[in-house]
């Protein structure tokens, strides 16, 4: 057993152990399939801690010689497959994580992973191997003299492409992959390719040492996305044994639709779980510059997309035209194609478009936009909570103040001019609600449809109820008779002990344009 080639099973057994531990070892089904097959190769292109590396320690576990794992697998989805004892443990594993061997080798990366590899190989096959001779060539001999072939795994396979502007260096990594994957020798000794990162394969003019992979991406996972991300029914299942609110973890790591199949952030997932809390666990794991880097270009439209989907919406997006490089962004399409793979934006196979996938990616954006050029716009997001809280507190007239300054920020991206329209600026305007909300909108009540709908979650606390009717050229009283009359807040019953009545006016005409007022009632729920 070594440290890159034979490894042991320990990285499962720990994730195995783990106080939280779903079992997605159907994976290894699906691998088995692929053994030996001109399907062989795999590239699994998703964003950071969607378990990819989980997945790269079962795969060591199950099929390495280094490790006896009869015990470890025992009970699990896989171990009810006829034949996975006939590949349990019968392979020469080589596995490496890029990422580790760049950090301190950029320049020499190559020799240095070889280095490491043959010191592994030492221990095994002592003088026995030529190690002056190139790897593919020597992992041919070890084929030959063990007839055992082999599973080679790389982690952040893609890391000397994101970061290295050193073209002969990437064309000698590029090289060594083809050595390794694509040579005639690979052909004989390779029994599966397992690689991942963050961006799909780049398609490098006179490069071919990856065209023979089959990609999974952000964009297209099927049939092995499920093995990655936490999907619906296994959340459910685990805020029942941790007495989790189902709805709040749903609105903070939920939306990632990938193959019509809604997935969670499992990181994210475990982290509530084990603190019983709510929070964005991810924007601490993972670096946020590369928000600001896409948000901020001065393409037609980027700017407006990025405020509609922060106000809910969707945009269109093209994702065929990136070319899975984060230097050579070219147009609106690849920079949202982009926040697409790192996980920053949902996609809508279906409607082809782009999306904020949940509330923990929306803090993610509300703290870029601080960070950012979006100076106006990050000043008035600063002012969400402090509006949830004089509604709370009944302050109508700073309400309403405090809407008319959403409106005048957000005046130049949305059209401002009917219902609908201050509708969005309403969404941005309680940008930070739906942390503690299930905010609806047009929601069926009473004998029609109320414009918001605030229900409270469990981690709502003090908030009440709420519905917000909107009018323009119209009273703010208006409002609060129109949701009276057709008992719109009927549909609040249950939730507290008292409900907000808020009746929100835009008046667009006259010498005061732009005008807002507030009325701003409390009912018990007696009323109700």
């Amino acid at each position: 057993m070594g440290i890159y080639f034979n490894p042991g099973n320990e990285s499962f057994a720990c994730d195995k152990n783990s106080r939280i531990y779903i079992d997605k070892t159907e994976l290894l089904e699906y691998l088995n399939g692929m053994l030996g097959t001109n399907s062989k190769c795999l590239a699994v292109s998703h964003a950071r801690r969607f378990g990819k590396s989980h997945a790269a320690g079962m795969i060591d576990a199950y099929y390495s010689l280094g490790c006896d794992s009869t015990e470890i697998f025992e009970g699990t989805k896989i171990s009810e497959s006829a034949d996975y004892k006939k590949y349990m443990n019968k392979y020469n594993v080589i596995h490496l994580d890029i990422s580790s061997f760049f950090d301190f080798y950029k320049e020499n990366i190559v020799e240095k992973v070889t280095e490491y590899i043959y010191k592994d190989f030492k221990e095994s096959f002592n003088d026995e191997l030529n190690y002056h001779d190139s790897l593919n060539y020597n992992l041919m001999v070890i084929y030959q003299k063990t007839n055992t072939p082999f599973v080679i795994i790389i982690d952040e396979w893609d890391c000397v492409i994101r970061n290295s502007d050193d073209k002969e260096l990437v064309h000698k990594y590029l090289q060594f992959l083809h050595s390794l994957f694509k040579s005639e020798e690979s052909k004989v000794f390779l029994a599966l390719a397992y690689i991942t990162g963050i961006l799909p394969i780049k398609k490098i003019k006179d490069e071919s040492a990856l065209n023979n992979f089959r990609e999974y991406t952000m964009l297209k996972s099927k049939p092995i996305g499920k093995y990655y991300g936490f999907t619906e029914e296994e959340v459910k299942g685990l805020c029942k044994e941790y007495d989790m609110d189902f709805d709040a973890v749903k609105a903070w790591y939920n939306g990632y639709l990938i193959d019509g199949v809604h997935m969670y952030n499992p990181n994210s997932v475990v982290q509530s779980m084990m603190d019983k809390d709510y929070d964005s666990y991810w924007r601490n794991t993972s670096s946020f510059a590369s928000i600001n880097t896409f948000i901020t270009m001065n393409y037609a439209g980027l700017k407006d997309d990025i405020m509609k989907m922060l106000a809910g919406g969707k945009v269109r997006v093209n994702p065929n035209t990136f070319q899975n490089d984060f230097s050579t962004i070219a147009s609106k399409d690849d920079a949202l194609t982009a926040l697409i793979h790192l996980g920053y934006l949902g996609y809508d196979a279906d409607r082809k478009s782009a999306y904020v996938p949940n509330y923990e990616v929306a803090t993610a954006f509300e703290l870029a936009l601080q960070t950012g050029g979006w100076n106006e716009i990050a000043t008035a997001i600063s002012t969400c909570d402090e509006l949830l809280f004089e509604t709370i507190d009944g302050n109508a007239e700073r309400v309403a103040e405090l809407i008319e300054l959403a409106h005048d920020t957000y005046t130049s991206v949305l059209k401002y001019n009917d219902e609908n329209s201050l509708s969005c600026v309403l969404t941005m305007a309680y940008f930070t609600a739906p942390g503690y909300y299930n905010i609806i909108r047009e929601m069926p009540a009473g004998k029609g449809f109320a414009d918001f709908v605030f229900i409270p979650r469990s981690n709502a606390g003090f908030r009440p109820a709420m519905v917000v009717e909107l009018k323009y050229n119209k009273s703010a009283d208006t409002a609060i008779k129109q949701i009276k009359e057709n008992r719109y807040h009927g549909a609040l019953s249950g939730y507290g002990d008292k409900i907000l009545l808020v009746g929100i006016s835009y008046d667009a005409g006259g010498k005061d344009k732009k005008h807002h007022t507030c009325v701003i009632e409390e009912i018990s729920s007696v009323e109700n």
